[in-house]
């Protein structure tokens, strides 16, 4: 059987604003590894991977990297401690290009990146709004969907300002994160759909070739 590899980058805010909600990110956020992990199990010609990058102003970590599935663990209170500054920039540049960099050497391929941020910008370095908006609007012209979720800030705003057309903005409470998360793996199942609706078309069409 032919497949494709669907890449799942998540960029998770680590920084102290986090903390009031740390629990219900954790549980929302393992409730959405056990999405990737159902869903790769209905779409086997789908080889899913798993990279979640957090981030604060004490720098960057790399909890998983292109894992598959099934070496996915979920995140815990030694894992996510939220605290310091948002160097959301940075973070976005980090991941995507070290991504990027892996994908240069694979054909069959779609990726989708999601941004989960309570506030804005407000640290960054090494990358700047106009850095992150080419890269993100280089990238969106080919198999990359990106995705930001944010509250209290303007989340529409702050994803058009870096050329991310679908947000999910989301009320910092329990009902309005649970709420966030099921849309979050609602479309995620859609964009699965998607990929194997095309997937079985190209299928189709090799078959056809072959046969004929």
């Amino acid at each position: 059987m032919r497949q494709t590899k669907v890449h799942n980058l998540i960029i998770l805010d680590e920084s102290g604003s986090m903390s009031g909600i740390k629990s219900l990110v954790m549980k929302g956020f393992n409730k959405t590894i056990s999405t990737i992990k159902e869903e790769q199990q209905n779409y086997p010609e789908q080889q899913h991977t798993i990279s979640i990058i957090s981030f604060n102003g004490f720098g960057k970590k790399m909890l998983h990297f292109c894992d598959p599935v099934t070496s996915v663990d979920f995140i815990d209170e030694k894992r996510y401690i939220p605290d310091a500054s948002t160097p959301l920039y940075d973070a976005i540049g980090f991941a995507v290009n070290k991504l990027k960099l892996v994908l240069n050497q694979e054909e069959s391929y779609h990726v989708l990146v999601t941004i989960l941020t309570d506030g804005e910008e407000n640290a960054s370095t090494e990358y700047s709004a106009l850095a992150i908006r080419q890269l993100i609007g280089q990238l969106s012209e080919s198999n990359w969907n990106f995705t930001y979720i944010g509250t209290d800030h303007d989340v529409t705003k702050a994803a058009e300002n870096i050329a991310i057309k679908h947000s999910i903005s989301f009320d910092k409470n329990t009902n309005g994160i649970e709420i966030m998360f099921q849309k979050d793996r609602e479309s995620r199942k859609s964009i699965y759909r998607k990929i194997f609706d095309k997937f079985s078309s190209s299928d189709k069409h090799h078959s056809d070739y072959e046969g004929s």
